[in-house]
């Protein structure tokens, strides 16, 4: 996997290469003055003004209000430096489809690694949703959302197994080399010229349905869904949710044709799935869905994964909204089955998706496979347990606290300890590595004020000088961490700021020297 050593800026429509701007892989490797003022001496690593591949002037403008209300010098430089990264480093090509010049395209990389993540994407449009209106500008959020949801749908219409793709021909950018996935056997298959990776993940889908409603939440702007593909891409992802219902035996006990299979050459077993690419076995009757794959990446090890089917009700949901609005033939039964199927699927949840624990009482799940296999755990990646209240899933209030006291404590297998940070982590990084996200998750879901100004000590402490928000930190050792440029993590730390500006905005009052 690599990045391009040149940054596509876009400047209205056309793009141009600033052949004299750093590779921001380096660049975030390194320390950048003015340093903050405050005990950690965070390092300024936004690119020069010149580097940056989008601007928005509405975005420079909160900047600049939150320096009065963010008292810690620190804390304000992380949030300077983390917020606009996405918009800094990582709208690697802006520009219209060769077939609608209409239609406005946005590829957005997910930092380090040169490929479009269906949900990093999603997530990453996320963090400027409180700057989200109506708009025709081309260099406005919400033209930068219209290209995501465009995007997003072709790759949906071409691949909607697959969870992370190349830039579209339009762009002329090469295609990103994936030597992890040269020799993937997947089923069914896809192109390389337009694939990155094909692992599928229920929540991949869920993404494209999150960016939508978020979208039109904001704006109103019902009429764009109807002009080009978005109907279509989501018919083909019920389609793919549907057929993912397939359990692994028929009533006669004969083996199931599985409508996606994976596998790959690897020494790691979360890299691959079990019985040569179909998975463990999951039971029929749960109606809930299949996912080969968690948001981390890693191989589900039952394949009913809970916090993604919580993440998928929710937005089709939300998302049968929009279809009916557009009173088509096609929208008005296509908003039912999105609605009947949001619906079954939190019964399901609620049915089969929670056990009671010894300890923690009635909990929800991880993974389930509807044969009574269950796995008792949080992973930091959304959608997890401890986001599903973020996602707009309608817990049940008293098992989501009993999961989320599992899920922050040492019986969940990866919460990591330490004296640097205290946070779930994940197989993907593994044992003894926290993840900052799921500390600014655990932020955006409490209203415990000790607890929030904890969590964002730890966040603050856990930099290594360098000011931005790493994948994950040893916690036992702030130097040793992995990904320095994840735009993702930096966005969903900016976004929790701006939330905690208008629900405790007292607590950005704190010092924390």
């Amino acid at each position: 996997m690599r990045t391009s050593k040149t940054f596509v800026l876009v400047v209205g429509t056309p793009a141009f290469v600033a052949a004299q701007c750093p590779d921001y892989l380096d660049y975030a490797k390194e320390v950048h003055g003015p340093l903050s003022s405050g005990k950690y001496k965070l390092a300024y690593q936004r690119p020069a003004l010149e580097c940056r591949t989008f601007k928005i002037s509405g975005v420079e403008t909160r900047i600049k209000q939150m320096e009065s209300i963010i008292k810690d010098p620190d804390l304000y430089r992380l949030f300077q430096n983390a917020y606009p990264n996405t918009l800094d480093t990582a709208i690697k090509w802006k520009g219209y489809s060769a077939n609608n010049a209409a239609e406005e395209l946005t590829f957005i990389i997910t930092g380090d690694i040169n490929a479009m993540w269906l949900r990093d994407s999603a997530n990453q449009m996320q963090s400027y949703l409180p700057l989200l209106n109506a708009s025709n500008d081309p260099n406005s959020i919400a033209s930068l959302y219209r290209g995501v949801i465009n995007l997003q749908a072709r790759y949906l219409l071409t691949s909607p197994y697959c969870n992370s793709f190349q830039a579209p021909i339009e762009s002329k950018i090469t295609p990103a080399p994936n030597p992890s996935a040269s020799n993937d056997a997947v089923f069914p298959k896809y192109s390389n010229s337009s694939v990155f990776e094909c692992k599928y993940e229920l929540d991949s889908l869920a993404a494209f349905l999150e960016v939508s409603a978020n979208y039109y939440n904001a704006t109103g702007d019902a009429a764009f869904f109807g002009r080009f593909s978005w109907v279509r891409a989501v018919e083909n992802i019920l389609k793919v949710a549907e057929d993912m219902m397939t359990p692994t035996y028929g009533s006669n006990g004969m083996v199931l044709q599985s409508p996606y299979t994976f596998t790959r050459e690897t020494t790691r077993s979360t890299e691959t799935l079990a019985n040569d690419g179909i998975g463990n076995p999951t039971a029929n009757g749960t109606g809930l869905i299949r996912s080969a794959f968690r948001p981390s990446d890693d191989s589900t090890i039952f394949q009913f994964f809970i916090p993604a089917n919580m993440m998928f009700s929710a937005y089709l949901s939300s998302t049968a909204i929009i279809m009916s609005k557009l009173n088509t033939t096609s929208s008005t039964p296509l908003a039912q089955r999105m609605t009947s199927l949001s619906a079954s699927l939190r019964s399901a949840i609620e049915a089969h998706g929670t056990v009671t624990h010894p300890t923690y009482g009635k909990i929800y799940a991880f993974e389930i496979d509807g044969f009574g296999a269950q796995t008792i755990m949080d992973d930091a990646n959304i959608p997890s347990l401890l986001s599903a209240p973020f996602l707009g899933y309608p817990v049940s209030e008293e098992i989501y606290q009993n999961t989320r006291d599992l899920a922050l404590s040492a019986t969940n297998p990866y919460f990591m300890r330490g004296p640097v940070i205290n946070a779930v982590g994940g197989p993907h990084q593994g044992p003894g590595f926290a993840w900052p996200m799921a500390s600014i998750v655990r932020i955006l879901t409490t209203n415990d004020e000790k607890e929030i100004v904890a969590e964002l000590g730890q966040i603050l402490g856990s930099t290594a000088g360098l000011g931005l928000i790493h994948e994950s930190v040893n916690s036992w050792n702030e130097s040793d961490w992995t990904r320095q440029w994840f735009s993702w993590a930096n966005g969903l730390f900016g976004q929790m700021i701006l939330d905690l500006a208008e629900r405790k905005p007292e607590l950005l009052a704190t010092s924390f020297q």
